[in-house]
């Protein structure tokens, strides 16, 4: 009963929480990462073992993963980055085939959460509101240009008069114009959900956004307010869901309007302040996907007004040639 985490990269934090609740519920388990430079990988270094893993792209990816799996008794992987979501659910009969568990979501709500113009489609059905999108020739000022399949804020920009338009966002089809939400109005939430085996919703917790780094919350603080009623009435099951989902909502300061932007269906940079707060994601996934457990509502588990404040740590690796 030994775990992978894939594309670990700087997840320290995440191995170690996989670790410490591994522990406690299975004896001898272990937590193995893949990564395609695992030497240069903090995560891989925590972990109990590592491979290094071909590019995501790459036609062997799978059949090596796979291998690992097999030869470390590996049952259930957890990925962590988008880009390896579809490639994995693609593969998923392959992986089952040899007896290993994907901690995943449906090919279709991966897909839908890649394309941020159907995801606000989703929630618009699930009566949600979201950003209202332009048309290139026709848009109102200041605006909020961003790719529909980008991640960690690339490509994003905001705008705030036509001069600092460029050729490159109109020929861009990717770059979506988009109704610009103010950060003096509005509270920026990402909430970490658990869904399980059943699409059902167990849990929600919001973290406001404080200060972001390269995309990923530098500073955040866990809130219980209208939030997580609002996402148990509009979201308390999703078709495909499963696992850790990552959900951006935008709410307002003075009025408690909330916009949904977009939806990852993965364990998000931030989600160890949820872990430490007490929404115990790691172990309900080692209690439902190796011990076959149900896993009941954990509405009210979990702290807030918990402020996490992240700062840079070393990992030093003796002998390191690049």
């Amino acid at each position: 009963m030994n775990i992978i985490i894939t594309s670990a990269g700087r997840r320290v934090s995440l191995v170690r929480a996989f670790q410490k609740e591994l522990k406690q519920l299975v004896q001898n388990g272990k937590v193995f990462t893949a990564d395609a430079d695992p030497l240069a990988s903090a995560a891989c270094h925590v972990a109990d073992g590592y491979v290094q893993v071909p590019l995501l792209d790459q036609p062997d990816y799978v059949d090596t993963l796979i291998k690992f799996c097999t030869l470390k008794n590996i049952s259930l992987i957890v990925p962590t980055i988008d880009m390896e979501l579809l490639v994995l659910a693609r593969h998923a009969a392959q992986f089952e085939a040899n007896n290993i568990k994907l901690v995943l979501s449906s090919k279709d709500f991966i897909q839908k959460c890649r394309n941020k113009r159907i995801i606000h489609e989703f929630f618009r059905v699930k009566g949600i509101s979201t950003a209202r999108e332009f048309s290139k020739d026709n848009f109102t000022l200041p605006l909020y240009i961003k790719p529909l399949d980008g991640s960690r804020s690339v490509d994003n920009y905001i705008i705030t008069c036509k001069e600092e338009l460029r050729d490159y966002h109109f020929k861009n089809d990717k770059l979506m114009f988009l109704e610009y939400l103010d950060h003096n109005e509005y509270e920026e939430f990402t909430c970490d959900l658990y869904y399980d085996k059943n699409n059902i919703l167990k849990c929600a917790v919001p973290r406001k956004r404080i200060e972001v780094r390269d995309g990923e919350v530098n500073k955040g603080l866990t809130l219980r307010n209208e939030l997580v009623p609002y996402i148990q009435n509009h979201l308390s099951e999703i078709k495909g869901a499963r696992g850790c989902l990552t959900a951006q909502f935008f709410k307002h300061k003075t009025n408690n309007k909330i916009f949904g932007i977009e939806i990852n269906p993965r364990f998000g940079g931030g989600f160890p302040l949820s872990y430490l707060a007490g929404a115990n994601f790691p172990k309900w996934i080692i209690q439902e996907y190796l011990l076959d457990q149900k896993i009941e509502e954990n509405f009210e588990v979990w702290e807030s007004n918990l402020l996490m404040i992240r700062y840079d740590d070393e990992i030093l690796v003796h002998g390191y040639k690049n």
